[in-house]
């Protein structure tokens, strides 16, 4: 109970600087800034990020931020987007690649704000899509699932098809070990966690011993099904290795938090450009996660110098 009293007084005291007027304003052309969540900012992971990145350009450029939750149709997106334009706010982040769409239709109607969302197509002069390069981190994680299971079998628990890390993690997998098998299945959704326990049920029928739940929705639950199991799995998006560091070899981090402050920094310098950005390891917005010390450290090593050489050259282990 102490502890969630402190939690509880953590976020209210966090509330209160989201939504403090400070009276010191940035010098360049950042102003106000205003966040878009499809969800919750209390889901630990995605709309926690998203949170924790205005928290940080309040704190780099003394401006008012604000956000809003339950952002999840083009009718409270217009509404939210109009209330900002009164408060004065010049890049509003649709947290999610949804807003995408929503910020094209909207974007000519407020030629004073610069519309930002993720892993969409950007098509206005004031609208931008920030893209993770997320094959990379796949690719990585996977050659670690490949090194630490014992029974060649992997699994991924992904939300869709067209997830770039999931043919990275399959790639690696196979780079790292040539006898494993990766088995996945797709929850079509990123937050079902029924479907995605009843999904890892199946697998672990299959015999995988290591698992990647690349759903930032309910990644959380599945790990820790898996570690109930007795199972491995690689954490997804956050570094999740304080939900088990025995079950935890590591995590695929994307630093959103890190981008949106970067971005904000270029919107303030006059450097932000339209259309579509995208970001890998080279950008330092990407890394791996705190490796489990079932990890041995000669590995560590190899993963950790292969990442290193990506960064430099911008080829794989396998090219």
């Amino acid at each position: 109970m102490q502890k969630l009293f402190a939690q509880f007084g953590i976020l209210l005291l966090s509330l209160l600087l989201l939504t403090s007027c400070g009276q010191a304003m940035s010098s360049g052309n950042l102003k106000k800034a205003g966040l878009l969540i499809p969800d919750t900012i209390n889901d630990q992971v995605w709309g926690t990020k998203g949170y924790k990145g205005m928290l940080k350009i309040q704190s780099h450029h003394n401006i008012d931020v604000y956000y809003k939750e339950g952002m999840n149709s083009q009718l409270v997106v217009e509404r939210a987007v109009k209330e900002f334009d009164q408060k004065g706010v010049n890049i509003i982040f649709g947290h999610g690649n949804e807003y995408a769409e929503y910020f094209n239709e909207i974007s000519p109607k407020y030629p004073n704000i610069h519309f930002v969302s993720f892993n969409g197509n950007a098509e206005n002069s004031n609208t931008t899509s920030l893209n993770f390069e997320a094959y990379a981190m796949g690719f990585f994680g996977g050659m670690i699932a490949g090194h630490m299971t014992k029974t060649d079998t992997v699994g991924i628990i992904a939300a869709y098809e067209w997830q770039p890390e999931i043919e990275g993690f399959y790639e690696g997998a196979n780079f790292e070990n040539k006898d494993v098998n990766v088995i996945i299945e797709y929850v079509g959704n990123w937050d079902n966690d029924k479907k995605a326990i009843e999904l890892l049920d199946k697998v672990f029928a299959k015999g995988v011993d290591v698992v990647y739940p690349a759903g930032d929705g309910y990644n959380v639950p599945v790990i820790e099904k898996v570690k109930e199991e007795g199972h491995y799995a690689i954490g997804y998006i956050s570094d999740q290795s304080d939900l088990g560091e025995s079950a935890v070899l590591t995590s695929t981090v994307q630093h959103v938090d890190v981008l949106y402050e970067l971005v904000a920094d270029m919107f303030d310098k006059g450097e932000l450009k339209s259309g579509n950005l995208s970001f890998d390891f080279q950008d330092d917005v990407i890394t791996l996660g705190k490796f489990s010390s079932d990890v041995d450290q000669e590995f560590i090593d190899k993963i950790n110098k292969a990442i290193e050489d990506y960064k430099k050259t911008g080829k794989l282990p396998n090219e």
